[in-house]
């Protein structure tokens, strides 16, 4: 297949590279920097813009994993916008060059995240459940769909990935809690009850795969483990595999003062279960918290 990737220098975009790669795919990624990509993406090639693409054989398909990181730096004014201009309006721009293109991509799968349903408190959550809309992360998320459904106008099959935090070795969310829990200084957070769902690397790779080539699967995916666990749960399952002690927590006030708004990505949660994908028939590679854990953290 040839495919098309925009964040494929990410985390997952190096990891779908990898596999893509091995697999024989011709790989092409949309990129800031795309003197970077041949070192980061091993295969593939680099364009710093869509015009450069134009008049090329067609795509198979176009995987959108593009984004700043949402939870480097607080919400100001500035951030918020460079936030929505690296999803909302990088996607407008990527959907309206497929509509633009002779033989139009059959298949977008679009990047969005769990925290499109914003804190869902104690409550289930499936793709049938509504968004928030109460916190900037949830409506960016939302936004951020809706532009990549535009590309229904063109025939193109529409997948949506609400992707929970990541699991890889020294990358993702275990990038920022590694240095403290190896110290023993490991913390819960707020009261710590509220819901963390999460995804093994392996899996979601190998979710995207899947879903790339089902042709019967179409719009929202939860792209997370069955079993999310609490944060109370996951900070204990950590540092036990650590080998270290997980004795403080970190007051939801110290947080909400020092985070602003950003504070509900930590303090609020999503009870969330892959519903689509278990009825799709994916299956997991890593659904434990204690063994996927354990498997990234002897790969550092």
């Amino acid at each position: 297949m040839r495919i098309l990737l925009t964040g494929g220098t990410g985390l997952i975009g190096q990891a779908l590279c990898q596999q893509w790669q091995a697999q024989g795919h011709e790989l092409w990624v949309w990129s800031r920097t795309p003197q970077q990509v041949p070192q980061l993406c091993p295969g593939a090639k680099g364009v710093a813009t869509l015009e450069e693409l134009n008049g090329n054989a067609p795509f198979d398909a176009v995987i959108n994993l593009a984004g700043a990181p949402i939870a480097n730096q607080r919400w100001t004014d500035s951030r918020r916008q460079l936030l929505w201009r690296s999803r909302v309006d990088l996607t407008r721009r990527l959907v309206d060059w497929m509509g633009q293109q002779a033989s139009v991509p059959p298949i977008l799968i679009s990047g969005s995240a769990t925290g499109w349903y914003g804190d869902g408190g104690q409550q289930p959550l499936s793709e049938d459940s509504a968004p928030s809309h109460k916190d900037f992360g949830s409506q960016l998320c939302v936004a951020w769909e809706q532009e990549a459904e535009q590309a229904h106008q063109w025939g193109v099959r529409v997948v949506l990935l609400r992707t929970a935090p990541v699991l890889a070795n020294n990358a993702g969310i275990l990038a920022r809690l590694l240095p403290s829990f190896k110290l023993g200084l490991g913390a819960r957070l707020g009261d710590g009850q509220q819901w963390m769902p999460w995804i093994h690397i392996e899996d979601q790779v190998a979710l995207i795969d899947y879903l790339l080539h089902n042709q019967s699967c179409e719009g929202p995916y939860n792209a997370c483990a069955p079993q999310p666990v609490r944060n109370a749960e996951f900070t204990r399952i950590l540092a036990q595999e650590l080998g270290k002690p997980a004795l403080f927590h970190a007051p939801a006030w110290v947080l909400r003062l020092a985070l602003g708004e950003m504070s509900v990505l930590l303090l609020g949660g999503q009870r969330l279960i892959p519903q689509r994908a278990q009825q799709a028939g994916f299956s997991w590679r890593h659904p434990e918290l204690s063994e996927a854990l354990r498997d990234v953290l002897n790969k550092a």
